[in-house]
């Protein structure tokens, strides 16, 4: 099967050998809340319990490992969104091996502050991965670093493809995998990996709607590619050259996902598995989500990549997630001005069993009665129907509510 391919299963078992004790196992968990969520049988593949919360320390030990004395001498460099890099510099420094990373300016700040604290030198260049990855070239080639592609070397998928090679071992009657994409690393390891164990499973790679790239290099189509995603971690604008013949051979399908759904995956990783799950990581529930019925009943293996979210980020896609089952709603009450409204107003959320969490109250807007007076109540529901009854009862005592969404004010009758 393998023959034509950058890596071997043997490459794999390798890899597999060399790494161990260096990275952890991390443990295939059954999750039936995303069960019930998506219908199908749904295990998880924990790799945010690593060291530097990803999988990309497989690919970065067995690639350090594989080193020659004299190479380890010269120092290594990478080019990385983030969490490749971490994995880089936590295991040069364990190894005694000199790092240097170069990371896209727009990395989240706590990938790159981690990556310093993990002992190595720093270079913030460029916008994108692309240019990040010249500017690591030319570093390297100026002061003779060894380099450590994030995915297009055969040593770090090789690695990578360790965790199929677990997950099969833990649970051989998995139906399908489904693996984010980004360069192809992980899937191209994993592939070869799974094939090699389980000939009949089915590989399902996940890429961003913003950044198609293997969809627009296996299906020869040109999708625009490109913008801020909270996939940051396969947002990849170029693929791999060792990775897509296996991916284009191996792979039955890539899927994209839109923002939405990424989101909602991370939320649902966060509330349901009670586990951290960054946006890239997130991508393989976020392709269930999108079609469920394509899973239903199936036995499927979901690799949660990494968990490196920025946690305000996270809030805000909680907190986001809530508006959209209406389980935060804010409404705009529009009344006479008198003494008791706040009690009055508060009394009536409390009697219909709403959580008051913030109100701001307006006197001076021109299309108010000069008595009059506008309030914008925020309050935590059980849900639509719930928000629905509490419209009611704000409408039958008088105070005309209208639903504040995210964008702005609805319109009237919404």
């Amino acid at each position: 099967m393998s023959e034509t391919f950058a890596i071997t299963p043997e490459d794999i078992d390798e890899a597999a050998a060399r790494i161990e004790g260096h990275v952890l196992r991390t443990p295939l968990v059954p999750a039936p809340r995303l069960s019930e969520l998506t219908g199908a049988t749904v295990l998880v593949k924990h790799e945010n319990m690593q060291a530097t919360a990803s999988f990309k320390e497989r690919g970065a030990v067995n690639k350090l490992i594989s080193l020659s004395e004299r190479e380890r001498a010269r120092g290594v460099i990478a080019m990385s969104a983030g969490n490749h890099a971490q994995a880089v510099a936590y295991h040069a420094r364990r190894f005694g091996i000199p790092a240097t990373i170069v990371m896209p300016e727009t990395t989240p700040l706590v990938k790159v502050e981690n990556t310093r604290a993990h002992g190595a030198h720093v270079v913030l260049h460029g916008e994108t991965i692309l240019e990040s990855s010249h500017k690591a070239h030319e570093l390297a080639g100026a002061q003779g670093f060894v380099f450590v592609h994030p995915y297009d070397d055969a040593a770090v998928m090789a690695g990578q493809g360790t965790l199929a090679r677990e997950m099969l071992t833990d649970e051989p009657d998995l139906d399908a995998l489904i693996i984010p994409l980004g360069g192809g690393g992980l899937m191209a390891g994993n592939a070869i990996a799974a094939k090699a164990i389980k000939p009949g499973i089915e590989l399902i790679g996940v890429e961003a709607d913003l950044y198609p790239s293997f969809f627009n290099a296996v299906h020869a189509v040109d999708k625009p590619v490109g913008g801020p995603t909270l996939a940051e971690g396969i947002a990849v604008k170029s693929v791999g050259q060792l990775t897509l013949p296996i991916v284009s051979s191996l792979v039955s399908d890539i899927v994209l996902v839109g923002e939405d759904l990424i989101e909602r995956a991370v939320n649902a990783y966060a509330s349901l598995q009670h586990s951290l799950a960054e946006g890239a990581g997130a991508t393989g529930l976020a392709a269930m989500l999108k079609e469920p019925g394509r899973y239903a009943g199936r036995k499927i293996g979901l690799v949660l990549t990494g968990g490196n979210i920025d946690t305000r980020l996270l809030a805000a896609i909680m907190v986001r997630e809530l508006e959209r089952e209406d389980r935060i709603v804010a409404f705009r009450l529009t009344t006479s001005d008198r003494p008791g409204l706040l009690g009055r107003i508060a009394s009536l959320l409390g009697e219909e069993g709403a959580n008051i969490l913030e109100v701001s109250h307006g006197r001076l807007f021109l299309d108010l009665p000069a008595k009059g007076v506008s309030l914008d109540v925020t309050v935590e529901t059980r849900g639509a129907a719930h928000s629905r009854a509490i419209e009611d009862t704000l409408a039958k005592n008088g105070f005309a509510p209208r639903r504040i969404l995210p964008r702005g004010l609805a319109e009237p009758g919404h």
